[in-house]
């Protein structure tokens, strides 16, 4: 139903998510992210709020594993559920209980750990991450891209998939890229195109925040 892939720029401190899914708008219960703690997958008939409690627990100081252990240790539905977490100091983690839906696995990397259920090969995974390995001094968007379209090309679900995510946090505490294809017919590369669209003006819309004197301006003034 889901491959995703959660990762972390060591050299920027960057967290971000890339998924695909053949339900729609996959990333709007999935994703989770914050500026300076990690990343996490919810997935496999996701509960959303573990993404909540693992983020919590790093916040507090907690390692992936050990966050992920105390929360697959704490919830009642943990055999329906399919988790991955990295955290601040690039250590990661992952979860697949005995409920997890057809084909499922898991693979981690440097910086990088990656999950799927109901695939259509056990290595999409593993393809993800050697994928966002190899694209090392890339911005982490265009490496979390690369692993999503790798995971598709390596087999993906079992069936058509229909939503794509991609989600990075950066030094705000907002997400710096938040982009989405709920519903479509190729949702991986119309990602792509998205991301490709938003790349050159990311650190612009970060300035207008912090610095709307002086940062540039776009279309009509004001016009967000």
């Amino acid at each position: 139903m889901t491959f995703s892939i959660a990762a972390r720029c060591a050299e920027t401190g960057s967290f971000g998510i890339a998924i695909s899914s053949s339900s729609p708008a996959v990333a709007a219960r999935c994703a989770h992210t914050r500026a300076g703690v990690g990343a996490v997958c919810t997935q496999n008939v996701t509960d959303p709020r573990l993404g909540t409690a693992l983020l919590e627990r790093m916040a507090a100081g907690q390692f992936a594993a050990e966050a992920l252990d105390q929360v697959v240790a704490s919830e009642p539905l943990i055999a329906h559920r399919q988790l991955t977490a990295i955290d601040r100091w690039g250590g990661t983690a992952s979860f697949s209980g005995d409920r997890t839906l057809g084909t499922f696995a898991t693979a981690t990397g440097p910086d990088a750990v990656a999950a799927g259920n109901l695939l259509a090969d056990e290595g999409v995974p593993a393809a993800m991450v050697a994928a966002f390995a190899a694209g090392i001094g890339a911005p982490l968007g265009d490496r979390l891209v690369a692993a999503l379209a790798a995971g598709l090309t390596a087999g993906g679900e079992a069936g058509p998939v229909r939503s794509a995510g991609l989600l990075v946090v950066r030094e705000v505490p907002w997400p710096v890229a938040d982009l989405r294809v709920d519903w479509a017919d190729d949702p991986v590369g119309d990602l792509a195109k998205l991301w490709r669209l938003w790349r050159p003006q990311l650190d612009d819309y970060v300035a207008r925040a912090l610095r709307p004197d002086a940062a540039p301006r776009y279309g009509v003034p004001g016009d967000e």
